[in-house]
């Protein structure tokens, strides 16, 4: 059993799919809960099907085994990739809408920065004393040391 976690199947990149395509054979079936688990796109699952089929490896969907060969087959394949398509496509809509709103009403800032201005202040002026390393002003703060290095190139700009 191959399994992606964190990741969706927009992305054709994912270590659990590699594994599992590698990992075939002729004659193995390769079972998917759902089209949308194996891609989000049509042209994705449509190269991955060929590709096993290519290959000689049958493919379950949900229960059912996608025969390339059938032309009621490959309609319902079609259908259901393109759905799958249509679902991350709205997905995306939503969240750029919803990422829009938020930055018109103010709240889209991004990050919390680790450091308020006054430890950003200090931070600079302990480097500027020569007395301690970089590393051990970001031990002192608890933050790292890529986070000392923007804090005292801010100061310098400013």
């Amino acid at each position: 059993m191959h399994v992606d976690h964190g990741l969706s199947g927009t992305t054709r990149a994912r270590p659990g799919l590699r594994e599992a395509l590698a990992a075939c054979r002729a004659g193995d079936v390769l079972v998917v809960t759902k089209l949308d688990r194996l891609a989000r796109s049509l042209r994705d699952a449509t190269d991955i099907a060929d590709e096993l089929t290519k290959r000689g490896v049958a493919l379950n969907l949900g229960g059912a085994v996608y025969d390339p060969t059938d032309p009621v087959g490959r309609l319902l394949f079609n259908v259901l990739g393109m759905v799958a398509e249509f679902e991350a496509d709205l997905i995306r809509a939503r969240t750029r809408e919803g990422m829009a709103i938020a930055k018109a009403a103010g709240k889209l800032r991004g990050r919390k920065p680790k450091l308020t201005p006054s430890q950003e202040k200090h931070l600079v002026q302990l480097h500027r004393t020569g007395a301690h390393t970089t590393s051990e002003i970001a031990e002192l703060f608890g933050v790292a040391r890529s986070t000392v290095y923007r804090a005292i190139q801010r100061a310098a700009e400013t």
